[in-house]
């Protein structure tokens, strides 16, 4: 019997996989280590009931809270420093007494009273309220005070007119404040009760609304009563605290008594007692204090007086007669500091910062070996190679006789053309030679388009200087130049092209061409320092100040600083009422490198501001005079060089100055001619990179002159047969697109064959672009002088009027 056979289409069905399931050992050993992707991508946590997840969110939003409720307390208690107010008037028919004296409500509590020159300034002590404040004031005018106040004050109090608000002077004033950096602040409004009544609201009305350009969402408060005041007194001590990033993570002191000791060798120079209270951080001695408009300093040790301003004054009944309890509070204060005076911290010479800013350069560190014969006998033997020129000679030739056989093509290519050129380019360039003879005095890294001279204009007034408007007016033509024709400069007649721009090199693109950031760098950069991480610098830094603790004086103890090595020339300033600041430097912070800041032009200043010009800069709680360099900023690794500060773009400066670790705001001043102090530019510090390459270009134009196919004969580029050798491997581009090279030289007067990708038009200009690097000049000045005060009448010719519509 035949045994039964299933056909093709007989259906398959899988088998039933029975046995044993795999195990855990089983998977981990095929697995060999590697884990599950959620198991690396997700951290393994602990699911929360809803219940929990409310109760934590609680606890956290309780946290939050109460911290900042304790930076209150702190703020102005007992245990922290006093409430530093900052009075501006922002218009001139303002009384500044007038408010001070109604802040002083002695109903409230004590008033101490002090005369710091022309800064009027005193405490208020509220036991009340358990609060005290230090009002200062500073007019708008004075704008070197006006900042520097504003870096160390906690709130800032604008005192505004009931019709205008603020005038031009006051505008201006907030304009470099915004750009700095604002704390706090509050606007009170004095005068609106000497209005009529039918008035007031519409002048309210007015004024909210024109306060909402430059303070959206704030609130005008009244100054002009007693009760006012006091109103005014509980919004300041409860109004919630606005942190400035650069001035958070140092130790920062406002000086409220100063006494000079002159040293026995040189009376010019001493020791400088600095007693205030200690705000930011926690002040260690051994580091290195920077005052304000002086320098950098090293201080010996810190005493620890007793508070002379307590808030709950020890073993003093109430008086009826507040002179007399404001008397009674001061000897006993006075007493207390002459029992408790302690010191607190002496510096240790092995732990201490050392003030040194340069690196002292070994002028022997990059020396050179003399070549050996053997290599100056090889650099002859290729000299002599590279020099032998390859000519078509009759066979049987000798050398000696080849020497005598001149090249036909060249020859006779160069022989007519010279001729053919020589009275026509005579012509072309007679003009030329009269502006070509200036450029001989510029120095190279300035290459400007030389222009005719100034337009004269009959002005009568005996105020303008002539001469002044004149340079004026040629920095308006240069800088309207370098917008229509960027980087473009005359190639000069008497001096040879290839010497002229021996510094210069060609790149076949900027963007991607190599560059070393280390080649060819001036002798100032061996008296620089470089980190070789600067972020990671800076992250360790602040995390260090944030988690480390410090020893040394503490927030909020009121403490004497004993700097040493101060000149006479700083007691001098602070009892002529410049008020005296001091900053805690963080470490490397002494030290010079590169500091690149980015920075946008003011709108309310439009003189043109050139490239190298020395500027005052304000950064951070630094203030210098520098001559900075402007280039563009862009993410490559090459930044091209912009001759001036144009409006319509962020640019970087770069100069030499002390290293400042970031966040940090820049302002830029300009030094006018009767030493008031124009606002250039703000912006804020980029970073501290030496190695930022700025490249300067140049573009060496010329004109065709006979156009073929997709050749041409180019004119006015060069002016001898010589540099068109010499920049021959350089690419050649046109303002139409056109893209080629130099194929050979015509004649001795500079004219040149050359091929491109595609026909030429008779309109277009055949360019070539040059490039070197620059570096800024070394002129770091700490020391700035005080600017003459502002003027309605000079800020309103600079700066548009700020006052209320």
């Amino acid at each position: 019997m035949a045994a039964h056979r299933p056909g093709t289409l007989k259906q398959q069905n899988k088998a039933h996989k029975g046995g044993r399931h795999r195990g855990r050992g089983s998977a981990q050993r095929d697995g060999k280590g590697r884990l599950a992707l959620k198991t690396l991508s997700k951290k393994v946590r602990k699911e929360l009931s809803r219940v929990d997840q409310r109760h934590r969110a609680s606890q956290l939003r309780k946290q939050k809270k109460e911290a900042v409720l304790a930076e209150k307390r702190q703020l102005g208690g007992k245990d922290g420093p006093p409430h530093q107010v900052l009075v501006v008037p922002l218009h001139s028919r303002i009384s500044l007494p007038e408010a001070m004296q109604l802040l002083q409500d002695r109903d409230t509590g004590t008033v101490h009273l002090n005369e710091l020159g022309n800064t009027q300034s005193f405490m208020l002590l509220c036991p009340r309220l358990k609060h005290r404040w230090f009002f200062t004031s500073a007019r708008p005018g004075d704008l070197h005070i006006v900042l520097d106040m504003a870096k160390v004050a906690d709130t800032i109090l604008f005192l505004l007119d009931p019709l205008e608000g603020w005038d031009s002077t006051g505008d201006y004033c907030l304009s470099c404040l915004f750009a700095q950096g604002l704390p706090t602040y509050t606007l009170a409004v004095q005068g609106i009760s000497g209005l009529p009544l039918k008035k007031q609201i519409d002048a309210r009305k007015k004024l909210s609304k024109a306060v909402e350009k430059r303070f959206p969402h704030d609130k005008l408060l009244l100054l002009d009563t007693q009760q006012e005041a006091g109103m005014l007194l509980r919004q300041l001590a409860n109004q919630k605290q606005q942190h400035l990033a650069f001035r958070d993570r140092r130790a920062y002191l406002f000086a409220r008594a100063v006494d000079f000791v002159a040293s026995e060798e040189n009376n010019l120079v001493g020791t400088l007692k600095i007693s205030g209270y200690v705000r930011g951080q926690t002040l260690n001695v051994n580091r290195l204090l920077h005052i304000v408009g002086h320098g950098d300093f090293q201080m010996k040790q810190i005493d620890a007086p007793g508070d002379p301003f307590p808030l709950n004054p020890r073993g003093i009944k109430p008086q009826k007669d507040p002179d007399m309890a404001m008397e009674i509070c001061a000897t006993d204060t006075v007493d207390d500091m002459e029992e408790g005076l302690k010191v607190l911290m002496k510096a240790d010479p092995d732990r201490q910062e050392s003030l040194q800013a340069e690196v002292i350069p070994d002028p022997m560190e990059g020396e050179q070996t003399w070549p050996t014969e053997e290599e100056l006998s090889e650099a002859k033997d290729f000299l002599k190679e590279s020099s032998k020129v390859v000519k078509k000679v009759p066979k049987g030739t000798s050398s000696y006789q080849a020497e005598w056989i001149l090249d036909g093509g060249s020859q006779s290519g160069g022989e007519g053309d010279e001729y053919e050129y020589d009275d026509m380019e005579h012509e072309d360039f007679m003009e030329e030679e009269s502006q070509d003879e200036s450029s001989e005095e510029e120095e190279e890294e300035y290459e400007t388009m030389t222009i005719g001279e100034s337009v004269h204009d009959d002005l009568y007034d005996k105020k303008i200087d002539e001469e002044a408007e004149a340079k004026m007016l040629e920095k308006y033509k240069q800088e309207r130049l370098e917008e229509m024709f960027p980087d473009e400069v005359d190639t000069p007649r008497d001096v040879a092209a290839r010497i002229r721009f021996q510094k210069y090199r060609g790149l076949k693109s900027f963007r991607t061409s190599p560059w070393d950031p280390k080649e060819n760098l001036p002798q100032d950069y061996a008296r620089i320092f470089q980190f070789q991480n600067f972020t990671n610098t800076r992250k360790s830094i602040f995390k260090e100040v944030e988690e480390k603790e410090v020893e040394g004086a503490e927030i909020g103890c009121y403490v004497t600083l004993h700097v040493s090595e101060v000149p006479v020339s700083v007691v001098e300033c602070f009892r002529q009422g410049t008020p005296l600041i001091a900053f805690s430097l963080l470490p490397h912070e002494q030290k010079m490198s590169v500091l690149n800041m980015v920075v946008r032009r003011d709108p309310g200043n439009t003189e043109p501001v050139k490239a190298k010009e020395e500027l005052i800069f304000h950064c951070g709680f630094r203030r210098f005079r520098a001559s900075p360099l402007f280039s563009q900023h862009t993410a490559a690794d090459k930044h091209k060089l912009q001759r001036f500060l144009t409006a319509d773009m962020a640019l970087v400066a770069t100069v030499y100055a002390p290293i400042t670790f970031p966040p940090a705001s820049v302002l830029l001043f300009k030094q006018k001619s009767n030493g008031m102090h124009s606002l250039i530019a703000t912006g804020h510090l980029m970073s501290v990179d030496p190695d930022r390459m700025v490249i300067k270009r140049v573009v060496l134009s010329g004109h065709p002159l006979k156009m073929f196919t997709k050749m041409a004969v180019v004119r006015y580029m060069f002016f001898n047969r010589e540099d068109v050798l010499w920049f021959k491997p350089v690419e050649l581009r046109t303002k139409w697109g056109r893209r080629g090279h130099i194929k050979e030289p015509l004649g001795t007067h500079g004219h040149m064959k050359c091929s491109f990708n595609g026909k030429l038009k008779s309109q277009d200009t055949v360019l070539m672009n040059l490039y070197k690097r620059v570096f800024p000049k070394w002129t770091y000045d700490p020391y700035v002088p005080e600017p003459v005060p502002w003027l309605k009448s000079e800020i309103s010719s600079t700066v548009p009027q700020g006052g209320m519509e």
